[in-house]
């Protein structure tokens, strides 16, 4: 009988790792395992069908979180009930611990005999230091994607592995950029600018209008300017009905199957902070980054939640530089936005000092080796034989009588 992975991501970024992470399962049990839970695209492509639309868990902010509260406390509610029913394998979670992190915990009290797995740990090494025993109450295996994140969790008791970034994988680095700028008539030598403005909400609502100015200083600077906005699903609507009132040549792509080819088609890159910036340095592009949330998201987060980083992009974080212009809160303004902008569109040297500075800091991030969805699948699939960890075959659900022959 195969096993059952209860798999739960909460936004974007999220639903890239689960899908590869059930393609590896996959590939390591020769296709004898099957998956329920929540997820976007990329984990629907790899058969799930997801309980309810992963948009609905796509919220950051105090500010933007709190009156979506009642909603969000059905669906976790909704979420516990269908564990319940299925009694999977394994519950794994990804990301996103707001939801995820209340979601096992309720799992831990109701169905204790289910083991609980986490996919990417907190940043506690930024902030709120103390998540590190609370996850560690909460789940049985943490699967992290930074080297030195495991001391922090192992201190706690917590059975750890390091698996890797997952940019490795993303194949961002092969994209054909003459192709398509050839696919949508865009000149060779035309300046283009990829413009990232988010994957939640919550974030495209503060960015968008911000981005759109910076675009009006753009025009009368870069002749020729050419904009391609890449979106997701959880906005692609939103981002579509923004952008047509621009004052450049915009074209907003949706399908993650040419995603690198739009990125090795660009000169520079507008992003959001987030996983699109190491996705971003790994093809080449070099960028700025732009962000910000509500007044009093921001101040809860520095004043009451000791938010201590130094930078807010990974690459800046590894490298310990400003290798990456960063313009956040009261700098993330247009006329700031676009001279940066401006410079990287203009200077070769610039943009070539970034991105061979971005390289060497990808380098130490990446690592060498096996593939990090490989590594996660045969961390999950060991874990659940494990007696060190306490998930013993006995705890295992009984319906699910063949791990012994998955797992060999």
């Amino acid at each position: 009988m195969s096993l059952l992975i209860y798999i739960i991501a909460g936004e974007p970024s999220g639903d890239v790792l689960g899908g590869r992470l059930m393609a590896a399962l996959k590939d390591l049990t020769g296709g004898a395992v099957r998956f329920a839970g929540i997820g976007g695209r990329a984990m629907r492509a790899e058969g799930l069908e997801s309980l309810f639309p992963m948009g609905d868990l796509s919220v950051m902010g105090l500010a933007e979180v709190v009156p979506r509260i009642p909603h969000i406390l059905n669906r976790l509610g909704e979420t516990v009930a269908d564990i319940g029913r299925k009694r999977p394998d394994a519950v794994v979670t990804i990301d996103s611990l707001g939801f995820t992190g209340r979601v096992q915990r309720r799992v831990k009290r109701r169905f204790p005999g289910i083991p609980r797995i986490h996919y990417v740990a907190p940043m506690v090494w930024a902030w709120k230091p103390d998540r590190a025993r609370t996850l560690a109450d909460s789940v049985d295996l943490l699967l992290t994607l930074l080297p030195f994140e495991p001391d922090w969790f192992v201190r706690e008791g917590l059975a750890t592995v390091h698996v890797g970034h997952p940019v490795a994988e993303s194949g961002l680095d092969r994209g054909d950029g003459a192709a398509f700028r050839a696919r949508l008539g865009i000149a060779a030598e035309a300046p283009l600018l990829l413009v990232l403005p988010g994957s939640r909400h919550s974030e495209t609502s503060r960015l968008l209008p911000v981005f759109k100015q910076t675009m009006a200083e753009l025009a009368g600077r870069i002749p020729n300017l050419v904009v391609v906005v890449p979106t997701v699903e959880t906005v692609a609507a939103e981002v579509a009905a923004a952008v047509k009132s621009w004052p450049v040549p915009t074209f907003v792509v949706e399908d993650a199957a040419v995603k690198a080819d739009v990125f090795a088609a660009a000169t520079a890159a507008l992003a959001a902070s987030g996983t699109v910036s190491v996705e971003l340095a790994m093809a080449g592009v070099p960028m700025v980054v732009g962000y910000k949330v509500s007044p009093l998201s921001a101040f809860v987060a520095t004043r009451f939640l000791g938010l201590r980083l130094k930078y807010a992009s990974l690459i800046n974080i590894v490298a310990d530089a400003p290798v990456i212009p960063e313009l956040l809160q009261g700098r993330c303004r247009p006329d700031r936005l676009a001279e940066a902008v401006e410079r990287l569109l203009t200077d070769a040297d610039a943009r070539r000092g970034q991105v061979d500075a971005a390289r060497t800091a990808l380098a130490s991030l990446i690592g060498e080796g096996e593939a990090p969805s490989l590594r996660a699948a045969r961390a999950v699939l060991s874990a659940l034989e494990r007696d060190d960890i306490g998930l013993t075959r006995e705890r295992v659900n009984p319906m699910s009588e063949s791990h012994s022959n998955l797992l060999k």
